[in-house]
């Protein structure tokens, strides 16, 4: 898979793209959906599946506090190339691009690689005040030529899967609901050091208490105290992914 540092890096010999913009935090069972009709979508086209997301929540430019994330970035990028994505944008989401325009921000993907169409669903909308809507977006690739798929948004007993709610679970503690919006248990990657386990990003952790949990394909335990987490297992140090048991 190809990694981007930004759309105007983009390449005539990385396209024509097929793509999707979004977070894409927690790669959760409604994101594996949108990755399922992007690969779909892509290779009708001839083009490359392609995802555009950001090097950090847009919500700590937007509202000035990002949440904790559900997901490494690295291992975010490890499970799009796993999905069939050959191409992701990883796009500085600052105050210029804020107020960057969604016509705006397509003229630059364009100007740098072939751009076959994008996927979205009907809520989805980007660039400045979310001006860049479905109806929108269809409008201009009339104009401009390229394709708009829109499809319907995934749901699980009739409400959409969003990475707010699977947030929600896990720090109230509802590892079961968290994963089974998800679609995998929860997982934390990161570094641990005399059994300290620490991210470099703010990650969404469980509230304090002893949780069971697989390490490195062994059992183990996972404490949470006052912020702080412990692994307790076979001896440990270093890069690890620690997977909640349910």
């Amino acid at each position: 898979m190809d990694v981007v540092p930004g759309v105007e890096a983009l390449r005539p010999e990385q396209g024509p793209i097929f793509a999707v913009i979004g977070v894409f935090d927690g790669l959760h069972r409604g994101h594996a959906y949108l990755l399922d009709h992007l690969v779909k979508e892509a290779r009708a086209r001839g083009a490359r599946p392609t995802v555009i997301t950001f090097d950090h929540h847009p919500d700590e430019v937007l509202t000035g506090s990002a949440p904790p994330l559900l997901l490494d970035p690295d291992e975010r990028l490890e499970r799009l190339d796993a999905a069939g994505v050959e191409v992701t944008v990883v796009q500085h989401f600052d105050e210029a691009l804020r107020r960057t325009t969604y016509d705006a921000f397509i003229d630059t993907i364009r100007r740098g690689t072939a751009l076959a169409g994008l996927l979205m669903t009907p809520d989805a909308a980007f660039g400045f005040e979310r001006r860049g809507t479905a109806d929108a977006v269809t409008e201009l690739g009339q104009a401009r030529g390229f394709d708009v798929v829109v499809v319907p948004p995934y749901t699980i007993d009739g409400a959409p899967v969003s990475s707010s709610a699977i947030r929600t679970a896990i720090l109230d503690g509802d590892l079961v609901e968290a994963q089974r919006l998800l679609g995998r248990p929860v997982g934390l990657r990161g570094a641990v050091d005399d059994g300290r386990m620490t991210f470099d990003l703010p990650m969404a952790t469980p509230p304090d208490g002893v949780y069971p949990c697989q390490i490195v394909g062994r059992a183990g335990t996972l404490t949470v105290h006052d912020g702080t987490i412990w692994v307790e297992a076979v001896p440990v140090e270093g890069p690890v992914r620690v997977e909640l048991m349910t």
